[in-house]
């Protein structure tokens, strides 16, 4: 049965496991990145409006189990260098897990023995996804089919419409126009809240001005019928018995 503490590994496993497994996997092509050399890498973490960018590395908002590596070109060209490039995220996920995985053994990690179980359950999730070749939900080849292409037919299968790993400028100009989109809603957001705050201040305005003069009508009816009860007053009083 699924219990209160089932809830709180799916926690664990959704906000710190995943997103720290994720994050070592596009380290993967960051480390392979520097020693084969390319231009403009970045990895991004998470997704929406940017917080910070600090050398290669831009944060955004939202956290999320969303982020991925971009570069422009490799400065080394050869079938070896995409190969290694598309084998960095097996492979530190590999080391990773491996490494845990002989700590465990050794008695070492025991106080979080569960925690790490399950972190090398999730590592070897996204090697078991990157190493089998197959094409992903969206039609794009995954690292094991890239490196396999490569190994058997010398074919680099990367050569897509939209490239398996996306140029870096290509990203930042991307997100400069969603920004400027989500900026464009706001402004026109902002117009219609200011449009209803007229609107709703020019009715105000409309019922203040219609109860002012039923009151004032209110009030002249008053006084008339104070001057007519003043007369009819007087008349009986001047009246000859």
């Amino acid at each position: 049965m699924f219990g209160l503490g089932d809830l709180l590994a799916l926690v664990i496993s959704a906000f710190i496991i995943l997103p720290v497994v994720v994050f070592l996997r596009e380290l993967g092509y960051v480390i392979i990145s520097m020693i084969l050399g390319v231009k403009n890498p970045r990895l991004t973490i998470g997704s929406g409006p940017r917080i910070v960018k600090v050398g290669m590395f831009d944060i955004r908002k939202y956290y999320h189990l969303y982020s991925w590596f971009s570069y422009d070109s490799l400065k080394r060209e050869g079938k070896l260098p995409y190969i290694m490039l598309y084998a960095g995220p097996i492979l530190v996920n590999v080391i990773v897990a491996l490494t845990i995985n002989a700590m465990l053994a050794n008695g070492m990690l025991e106080d979080r023995t569960t925690f790490w179980n399950r972190f090398i359950f999730y590592a070897f999730y996204y090697v078991l996804f990157d190493i089998v070749p197959m094409k992903t939900a969206n039609g794009m080849p995954n690292n094991g089919l890239i490196i396999y292409e490569m190994l058997r037919y010398g074919k680099r299968t990367d050569f897509n419409e939209e490239p398996f790993i996306p140029g870096t400028s290509e990203v930042e100009e991307q997100y400069h126009e969603e920004m400027e989109k989500i900026e464009e809603v706001k402004e026109h957001q902002k117009d219609i809240a200011e449009e209803n705050a007229d609107t709703k201040k020019e009715e105000h305005q409309k019922k203040s001005e219609i109860e002012r003069d039923k009151n004032e009508q209110v009030e002249d009816l008053r006084e008339a019928g104070d001057d007519v009860k003043s007369k009819k007053k007087e008349h009986n009083e001047n009246k000859p018995e």
